[in-house]
């Protein structure tokens, strides 16, 4: 069954679809930035800076020294302070907390922007209302994020100060998937009704299946690495310490725990499965030049294939250079746009050859 996206009965026509399309894509831009900024907030030791949630009346930051002082000894009180930044300053205090203010800051921005035109477009009937379930998603996964986020942060304010990992990597998946339904919704709109091109084989269909699998595989491990600091315990490449295995590979019982607590474990895992991604868009790219399939999904294949190798390199530097904030940065964006691609992807490979629904 053909759902009204699909086939494109249910999207709007016309000036309405443009509107929506340039709507929905501000937004994922908006997210994207989030993405990206959260990732900054992490690797500034940032995130424990602001000490309650307020999710209402949080807009402003304090206003006068004297607010300032108040929020400074608020921070003063938790284990981040005593155990890591005794003795910090004021002015010390103010940057970080800059970077934890501006992505709460940055997250009512997109709830706003998302919520505002989702209702007017409802309204003023440029939405059509199959999208609505959908959209409505959009906006429960995104308030749930609101609150990931404190519970994430909540996990830090206690004897050790730092985030619980497993909060820290469901916070950035729930991101993740926010920012692909939004993405897969935006080439729902965009994708022409007709296709001309030849039908995707099934080896085709299944690489990029299995590499998208693999992408989103890597982001969660990638959650786990930046959760367990686990970029700082090896910062040698190929090797990790002088050895392909690191020598504390599997050191944790029951073994499993090296898969969850282990960092070592963790980064060598984060790094096979880098490999893995590298192979299949490798075969990918191989596969696709058989001939016959549309120009969008040759050139998608050829962008993704091209942003895998460069957030590879990114992640080498990031380790060499011992996960400085830039490289750091630039390595969650590249993880970003690699899944973007790989959507891109996907989502061709999905409707090729498919026809449109009549009537």
């Amino acid at each position: 069954m053909t759902t009204d996206i699909e086939s494109g009965a249910g999207a709007p026509a016309g000036e309405g679809r443009k509107l929506v399309i340039t709507w929905l894509t501000l937004v994922a831009v908006l997210v994207f930035a989030m993405i990206v900024l959260g990732g900054v907030t992490r690797l500034t030791n940032s995130g424990l800076s602001m000490t309650d949630w307020k999710p209402v009346t949080g807009w402003l930051p304090p206003l006068s020294h004297e607010a300032w002082m108040a929020e400074f000894e608020r921070y003063k009180a938790f284990p981040e302070y005593q155990k890591i930044n005794k003795g910090m300053s004021l002015s010390e205090f103010q940057g970080i907390y800059a970077f934890e203010f501006a992505h709460r800051v940055l997250g009512r921005i997109i709830g706003l922007a998302f919520f505002v035109p989702f209702v007017l477009l409802l309204i003023f009937r440029k939405l059509p209302r199959s999208m609505a379930p959908r959209l409505t998603l959009l906006f429960l996964l995104g308030a749930a994020q609101g609150g990931m986020g404190w519970f994430m942060v909540k996990s830090g304010l206690v004897d050790h100060p730092d985030v619980s990992h497993y909060r820290l990597t469901a916070h950035l998946a729930l991101a993740s998937l926010i920012f692909a339904v939004l993405l897969w919704t935006i080439f729902d709109l965009t994708r022409p009704a007709l296709r001309r091109a030849m039908p995707a084989t099934a080896m085709l269909r299944r690489t990029g299946y299995f590499l998208l699998f693999l992408i989103a595989l890597q982001i969660i491990i990638g959650g786990f690495v930046a959760g367990l600091n686990a970029g700082f315990v090896y910062t040698d490449w190929p090797l990790m310490g002088g050895r392909f295995v690191p020598e504390d590979f599997l050191y944790m019982q029951p073994l499993y725990h090296n898969f969850l607590e282990n960092p070592g474990t963790v980064q060598f895992v984060h790094r096979m499965v880098g490999y893995a991604i590298a192979l299949a868009a490798i075969w990918l790219y191989l596969t696709s030049r058989s001939g016959g399939l549309s120009a969008r999904l040759r050139l998608g294949i050829s962008a993704l294939v091209s942003l895998v190798f460069l957030q590879i390199f990114l992640g080498i530097a990031t380790l060499l250079y011992v996960v400085p904030v830039a490289l750091g940065a630039a390595h969650q964006a590249g993880g970003m746009l690699v899944l973007a691609a790989a959507l891109y992807v996907t989502h061709e490979l999905w409707f090729s050859g498919k026809k449109p629904a009549s009537g």
